[in-house]
C-alpha cells in the first residue's frame, strides 16, 4: 500500500460557483489547516490572558474557564486539524471521492458557526449555541458514511463510531453547561479526548510505520516492520477499555491497571517500528516523538491511579500538548508539502516549531507535577502558540495558493 502523500489528487470537476474554484477549496487540508493554525494562537492567548487575570473570556457564569478552554482546544482547534487530516487521507487510502468545492465550504461554515456560537455564549440561547456547535461531526458522518460503506476495506468504517463518539461527547459537554453541571461537562470533554486517542492509535498507527518503512528503504536500512493484526487490534481495544473504566469512575486500581496495559502494549507496538533508525528524517521522527508522548501519557495515568505520585491531569497534558501536538504538526507539514507538489523536506522553521512544541509539553507537564506558578503556564502557552505561528508564516500562502507541478518540484530536490 502506498502512503497518503504519494497519491495524486483526483481531477477536480468545475464548481458551480467560480469562487469555489480557488485553490483553498481544492482539498480539505487547505482551509482546515489554515483555520486551525489561525485559531490555535488566538485561543491560547485569550485563554492565557484570562488565566492570568488580565481579561475575561465571553462565557456564561456557569462555565468554568478550564472547561471553555478544553472545549475550544478539542472541538475547535483539534477538530479543524483532524477534519483536514481525515478528509485528505481518505481519497488516497480508502478510494473515496474527495470532498471539495461547495461541500467543503459547507463544512468550513459549520466549523465557523460553532466557534462564533461558543464565543457569543453570553448573548445567545443555550440551545442555539448547542445546535450551532454540534453540526460538524454529524455532517461529516452523513457525508462519509455512504462512501466508507462502499470502500473495499471495511476497517475504514471504524471512523464512523469515532465521529459518533465525538458528536456525543460534544453534546454531553453542552448538556453539562446548560445544566450548570461542570462534572458532566468535564466528562464530555474527557470522552472526546478518548475518541481522539482511538483515532490517533488507528490512523497514526497506520501512517507512522508506513512512512518509517519508506524512509528505511530510501536510506538502505531495511524495510517496514510487518503489521500484526492482533497487536494492532489490542492497541485499540485496550484504549477503549481504559476509556470505559475511566468514564464510569470505577475504583482507581482498575483504571490504573488498564492504563498500565495501554502503556505496555503501545510501547511494544511502537518499538517494533524502529523509529530510532530514522532519527535523521525529521518528518518521520516527529511522528515517533508523538507516540513516545502517548506512551508516557498512559504511564502517567497509571502512576496517578495506582500510586498517586503525580496529579491525574498530568496524563491529559502529556497527550494533548505533547503527543497530539507533535503528530498534528508532523502531518500538517507533510501533507502541506506533498499535496501542493513540493518536496518532502522539513523546513528549518518547522524544526524549530517541533522543538517549541516539545518544550511546551515539558513545561506544561512540570506545571502539573510540581505545581509551578501561573508564569510557567504562560510560558507553555507562549511556546505552543509560537509553533503554530511559525506554521502559518511558512505555509499560509502555500495553503491558499496553487500547487506546484510535481515535475517542477522534483527539480528542486
Amino acid at each position: 500500500m502506498k502512503p497518503l502523500d504519494e497519491f495524486p489528487a483526483p481531477p477536480m470537476p468545475p464548481p458551480p460557483f467560480p469562487s469555489l474554484s480557488a485553490p483553498v477549496w481544492a482539498s480539505a487540508f487547505r482551509p482546515f489547516y489554515l483555520l486551525g493554525a489561525l485559531y490555535a494562537p488566538l485561543l491560547m492567548v485569550v485563554w492565557a490572558g484570562a488565566y492570568l487575570g488580565a481579561w475575561d473570556v465571553p462565557v456564561s457564569a456557569a462555565t468554568p474557564l478550564a472547561l471553555w478552554h478544553g472545549h475550544e482546544m478539542l472541538f475547535g482547534f483539534a477538530a479543524a486539524i483532524i477534519t483536514g487530516i481525515v478528509l485528505t487521507a481518505l481519497p488516497s487510502w480508502a478510494g473515496t471521492p474527495e470532498i471539495r468545492g461547495g461541500r467543503l465550504a459547507l463544512l468550513v461554515a459549520l466549523w465557523l458557526a460553532g466557534r462564533l456560537a461558543c464565543w457569543a455564549t453570553p448573548w445567545l440561547p443555550p440551545l442555539l449555541v448547542t445546535v450551532a456547535d454540534s453540526l460538524l461531526f454529524p455532517a461529516l458522518f452523513v457525508l462519509l458514511a455512504p462512501q466508507l460503506w462502499r470502500a473495499a476495506n471495511p476497517l475504514y468504517l471504524l471512523l464512523l463510531p469515532i465521529l459518533a463518539a465525538l458528536s456525543g461527547a460534544n453534546l454531553a459537554y453542552h448538556a453539562g453547561i446548560a445544566a450548570a453541571d461542570p462534572a458532566l461537562g468535564g466528562l464530555g470533554l474527557r470522552a472526546g479526548v478518548y475518541a481522539v486517542i482511538v483515532l490517533y492509535v488507528l490512523k497514526g498507527g497506520l501512517l507512522t510505520p508506513i512512512f518509517t518503512g519508506n524512509a528505511l528503504r530510501e536510506k538502505g536500512r531495511g524495510d517496514q516492520a510487518p503489521f500484526r493484526a492482533g497487536l494492532d487490534a489490542a492497541a485499540v481495544v485496550v484504549v477503549v477499555v481504559l476509556a470505559v473504566l475511566d468514564l464510569a469512575a470505577v475504583p482507581a486500581h482498575w483504571t490504573g491497571a488498564a492504563a498500565f496495559a495501554c502503556a505496555s502494549i503501545h510501547a511494544w507496538r511502537v518499538t517494533r517500528w524502529q523509529g530510532w533508525r530514522v532519527a535523521d528524517v525529521p518528518l518521520v521522527l516527529v511522528m515517533h516523538l508523538g507516540f513516545a508522548w502517548l506512551i508516557f501519557a498512559f504511564a502517567l495515568k497509571a502512576a496517578a491511579e495506582l500510586a498517586g505520585v503525580v496529579a491525574e491531569a498530568a496524563w491529559l497534558h502529556a497527550f494533548t500538548v505533547g503527543s497530539l501536538g507533535m503528530m498534528m504538526v508532523g502531518l500538517m507539514v507533510r501533507v502541506s508539502l506533498r499535496h501542493t507538489g513540493r518536496p518532502l523536506a522539513l523546513p528549518h522553521a518547522m524544526r524549530f516549531a517541533a522543538l517549541l512544541l516539545f518544550a511546551a509539553a515539558l513545561v506544561r507537564l512540570a506545571v502539573t507535577v510540581h505545581e509551578l506558578g501561573a508564569w510557567a503556564v504562560a510560558i507553555a502557552a507562549l511556546l505552543w502558540s509560537v509553533a503554530f505561528v511559525l506554521y502559518l508564516a511558512r505555509f499560509g500562502t502555500i495553503l491558499v495558493g496553487p500547487s506546484v507541478p510535481r515535475a517542477r518540484a522534483k527539480q528542486h530536490v
